[in-house]
Parts: structure tokens; C-alpha cells; sequence
């Protein structure tokens, strides 16, 4: 209960921070601390008093997802409490994407790429930085940060666009739509062009083998970006057309040969089951009675006397040497099997004997000295026999 009091002021602190109440957040932050000592909070406050200024004002430094530095203080915080670990290269990796100046160098490619090597770059990428993989600092906005990429240059007019203003544009004067760019007002592309849809989104739906159809329009004004999404489809060419068609049959043709991988281990299983038993025959005898095996008739071996069951037929198929042999069979069985009780009776004798001595109870004592050894006593009579003949 404390825990998500905690939380629920720290979560508050953090709209304060956003809105510029600095004072305000670190009175929250102060009073989650006392009703729940975190290491969450604690970092939000150093990184509060070490960053923020009296007014509120927002640290200018930012990674390429916009967040502060508070923000990836606070993430590794909340991934030591729930006891995630990274690796020095996971790290090394998220700085790389910070790093990184424009959208072909997030995703590691050239200037030429064709559209295959933009999927196959973010495929690699996207499975790397997903926060369920990667819980380094700042992987969040990494993986962001290649959503955006692939975005953007994933669509030809945006990426057009892209490639001929460069990393950053002019803002249009709100006076003058189509007049020139004002000096000294710039913005980069990873605020005028975001991501058409969230990261998550765009995951879920390139590795489910689906890609949006509609149009996606994002309009600018001031630094703030507004995305709408039509789910009517643009007009198509019939190249463009006939191309999908083909990949969508690839695409089939892929999802059904992968289903008949999938399944082909449990045919084969179901395949030597069946082989298994056709070539199955029941034992010619058992050392026990079972019906159901057809092993009724009771026998004994002519060495030993060691009694044993088989089927009607059996006179039929075994005489002489065979027989012999046969029997021979039966009477190692049947002492190996005298040995095994043999050993667990002994066991539970001695079992009984230590309980009754460990809680010294008469009971126990006496139930162990009076248990029979039958098997032992069966044993010892073969054997007795084995080394007479």
C-alpha cells in the first residue's frame, strides 16, 4: 500500500516537473521518499536539485527521443528495483542510437537503400532495442528513435523530403505560408516528421506480416505535431498493384510451408507410434498372471522351479533348445526381479528402525524387528538351488 502511494507521488512530481512546479515536485518527492524510500525518487530529486533551475526550466541537453537526463536516471532506477540487468554492450549500443545524427545512420544503412534493406535493418534493430529485450538506459527512445527512422524513410515522399532539406528545415512563418524561412528558426525532421504511428504499433504489425494500408497525414505547427490516420486506401498503379499481389503470395506460400515445419516433428512422432505398434508382439511369458496378455497357462522352469506364465500357444513354438533357452531368460528374470523387493524391504525395514530410534518410539522399533524379509527369503532359496545344481 505504501509502495503505491509512492508511486501515485511520484507519477504527480513528474506532471509538476513537466508543467514547471519544481518546487511542487520536490515537496512530492520529498514526502514519497518518507512514505516509501526508493530509489526511483531518490534519483528524480538528485537529478532535480543537480538540473533543474528555480523557474522550472527544462534541461536543454535531450537524446534523440526527447528526454532528460532525469528520465534515463530514473529508467535505470526502475530497472534495478525490478532487478533487470543489461550488458556493457546493450549500453554501448543505446549511446550509439543517441549519437546517431539522422535517420540512415539510426538504422545503419546508406543513402541508397532500397526498401529491402530498410526492413531488414529495422527487423535487426527493432528486435535488439525492444524494451522487453534491451532494459539499458535510454532503450526506450532508442527503440523509438527506429520506429521514427524506418517511418520516415519508408515512405518515398517523406523521404524525399527528407534527403533534400537534410537533418534540419526552415519553420515557415505563421504570416507567410508560403513565404521564406526566418532565420535563426529551426527545427530537425525528428520533430517535424514523427512516426506515423507509436513504435509499438509499428512492431506488432511488421513482425505480424501485416503493413497499414491507409494514408497517414502529419501536420506541423510550431514545434507540435498533430498525425491523422484515414483508413480509406490511396489510389494505387497497377504495378504497384500486381507487386503486392506477388508478395502476398509469397507471403502464403512462406506461412504454409513454416505451418508444415511446425508440424511435421508431430507427424513423424504419430508415424513411429503407428510403425511402432504393427511391429509390436505381445512376450512369450511374464512372471506374473496378466489376462489381458493372453499369459494364462502357468508353467514351471525345469532348472530352478521358477513359475511363470505364458499362452495357449505356446507348446506349439517352443520345445527343446528353444525352451531351454527360454527359460533361462526366465529365471534371470525372476532373480532380478527377487533382488530389487529384496533391497526395498531391507530399506523400509531400516527406515522404520531409525524413525522408532530418532523418536524413540516403541511402536516403530517393533514393527521394523517383526517385518519379513520375503523376498530375501525367496532370493536366498534360488540361489541356494542355482549353486546345489
Amino acid at each position: 500500500m505504501d509502495r503505491e502511494e509512492s508511486d501515485r507521488l511520484i507519477e504527480k512530481a513528474k506532471l509538476c516537473l513537466r508543467s514547471g512546479r519544481r518546487d511542487a515536485a520536490l515537496q512530492l518527492l520529498y514526502e514519497a521518499q518518507k512514505v516509501y524510500p526508493s530509489t526511483r525518487a531518490r534519483v528524480l530529486i538528485d537529478a532535480v536539485l543537480r538540473n533543474g533551475s528555480a523557474t522550472g526550466e527544462r534541461t536543454r541537453s535531450q537524446d534523440v527521443g526527447g528526454r532528460r537526463p532525469s528520465e534515463d536516471q530514473e529508467e535505470t532506477a526502475r530497472a534495478n528495483e525490478e532487478g533487470k540487468g543489461y550488458s556493457e554492450e546493450q549500453r554501448q549500443a543505446v549511446l550509439r542510437i543517441k549519437r546517431c545524427k539522422d535517420f540512415y545512420e539510426i538504422l545503419g544503412v546508406g543513402k541508397d537503400a532500397s526498401e529491402e534493406d530498410l526492413k531488414k535493418a529495422y527487423r535487426k534493430l527493432a528486435l535488439r532495442f525492444h524494451p522487453d529485450k534491451n532494459c539499458a538506459p535510454g532503450a526506450t527512445d532508442a527503440f523509438k528513435a527506429i520506429g521514427n527512422a524506418y517511418a520516415i524513410l519508408s515512405n518515398g515522399e517523406k523521404r524525399r523530403l527528407y534527403d533534400q532539406h537534410g537533418p534540419e528545415m526552415p519553420t515557415e512563418s505563421p504570416s507567410q505560408p508560403a513565404g521564406p524561412a526566418h532565420p535563426g528558426h529551426r527545427r530537425t525532421f525528428r520533430r517535424d516528421f514523427e512516426a506515423d504511428i507509436s513504435p509499438e504499433e509499428l512492431f506488432h504489425i511488421f513482425f505480424g506480416g501485416r503493413f497499414p494500408t491507409g494514408n497517414i497525414h502529419v501536420y506541423s505547427n510550431r514545434g507540435a505535431s498533430y498525425s491523422q490516420y484515414y483508413s480509406q486506401p490511396r489510389p494505387r498503379r497497377p504495378n504497384e498493384t500486381r507487386r503486392e499481389e506477388e508478395v502476398e503470395n509469397n507471403n502464403r506460400s512462406q506461412n504454409t510451408l513454416t505451418a508444415f515445419l511446425q508440424l511435421l516433428p508431430v507427424l513423424v512422432l504419430i508415424l513411429i507410434s503407428v510403425v511402432t505398434q504393427l511391429m509390436h508382439t505381445n512376450p512369450p511369458y511374464s512372471l506374473f498372471y496378466k489376462p489381458s496378455l493372453g499369459l494364462v497357462v502357468s508353467r514351471e522352469t525345469q532348472h530352478l522351479g521358477v513359475p511363470y506364465y505364458v499362452d495357449k500357444g505356446f507348446q506349439r513354438e517352443y520345445r527343446g533348445v528353444a525352451l531351454r533357452e527360454l527359460e533361462k531368460s526366465v529365471e534371470s528374470d525372476y532373480i532380478d526381479h527377487l533382488q530389487s523387493s529384496c533391497w526395498k524391504e531391507k530399506q523400509q525395514k531400516s527406515d522404520l528402525a531409525h524413525l522408532g530410534q530418532l523418536y524413540r518410539d516403541d511402536r516403530l522399533k517393533q514393527k521394523a524387528e517383526s517385518l519379513k524379509l520375503e523376498s530375501c527369503e525367496k532370493l536366498n532359496r534360488i540361489l541356494g538351488r542355482q549353486r546345489g545344481n
